[in-house]
């Protein structure tokens, strides 16, 4: 029989799998009797883990969701992938979510065996992270949304455009869509019936009524790429078109103003279309990308371009 202490670890480590196990092939897998695999699952019980059974002839047993979170254990692959993923967690996310990436991170390296801490390194090291977001994300936005979503419940919130308009939304949560080091909600909006993407980090004062929805169709099959559409594309009505004189791997370094489409006309000029909520916006975005360019459309974009340089002509004594 193996050391009782041993003993423990593999069995916790059986139940860990998730599955149901015939207490014949667990007492077999452990090299253990009947009566001793009993005794270490009410030991595993009294350190907090829940353990359910079924009895009789073909009677299992099963890890099961507690009430408190018990100590887990991580095969050398899982606790790589979890240090090394929480590591790029705290690095991209800020507010609740990048501190909460910290307290974990923090507990698991102080644990993390001599013979891992290699291979930690090794991947830290060679991996490269954006910046972090420029607003903050709420965690339990994230989670208020989550779980609104799973139990079909309608949401309220005010939402802040890119220009600063604020209006408030009445919205049937679906999904939510990690993109770019931003998350979005792909909704169905109630006053607009339409659907839209929203950028959580926009979303603010929001409340759960507890009203619930019939669940609608999915607009796509696909609803990352109908979020990074919709991204590109806002359903605003206002696009706008311009013309830079340089190739598209100039412009794209530059470009602040991501979304949209970027695309070729030839080796020393490319084509930029967007959509946008502030023609203001897009005017300074485009005059950052410090390159000769020209508007196509729409006529709004070129009076407020107009505006915007008679400004800083003003501005600069000229």
């Amino acid at each position: 029989m193996t050391d009782p202490s041993t003993r423990m670890l593999e069995l916790l480590s059986l139940l860990q799998s998730g599955r149901s196990w015939p207490a014949t092939e667990l007492a077999a897998r452990l090299g253990a009797s009947p009566r001793t695999l009993r005794r270490d699952l009410d030991r595993l019980r009294e350190l907090g883990y829940p353990v359910s059974s079924t009895r009789g002839p073909g009677g299992s047993y099963q890890l099961v969701a507690g009430r408190a979170m018990p100590p887990l254990l991580f095969t050398d692959e899982e606790a790589v992938a979890t240090v090394v993923g929480l590591r790029i967690a705290a690095l991209t996310e800020t507010g609740g979510a990048g501190a909460a990436a910290e307290g974990a991170l923090g507990k698991l390296e102080r644990v993390v065996p001599q013979r891992l801490r290699a291979r930690i390194q090794a991947l830290t090291a060679a991996t490269e992270v954006n910046s972090r977001a420029s607003r903050t994300l709420d965690l339990r936005t994230v989670q208020l949304l989550a779980t609104a979503a799973h139990t079909y419940q309608d949401v309220r919130f005010d939402y802040t455009s890119r220009g600063g308009e604020r209006t408030e939304r009445r919205v049937e949560p679906y999904r939510q869509v990690l993109m770019g080091h931003r998350w979005y909600l792909l909704g169905w909006d109630r006053d607009r019936a339409d659907w839209r993407t929203y950028r959580i980090d926009r979303i603010g004062a929001l409340t759960v009524p507890g009203t619930t929805f019939a669940p609608r169709e999915l607009p796509s099959e696909d609803p990352v790429s109908f979020v990074q559409d919709s991204a590109r594309f806002p359903r605003t009505g206002r696009r706008g078109v311009v013309r830079f004189a340089a190739p598209v791997s100039v412009v794209s370094e530059r470009l602040i103003a991501r979304s949209g489409s970027l695309e070729a006309i030839d080796d020393t000029s490319c084509r930029y279309t967007t959509s946008t909520d502030s023609w203001e916006w897009l005017s300074a975005a485009l005059a950052t990308v410090g390159v000769p360019y020209s508007i196509e459309s729409p006529p709004e974009l070129i009076t407020c371009s107009r505006k915007l340089a008679e400004r800083i002509a003003r501005a600069a004594g000229g």
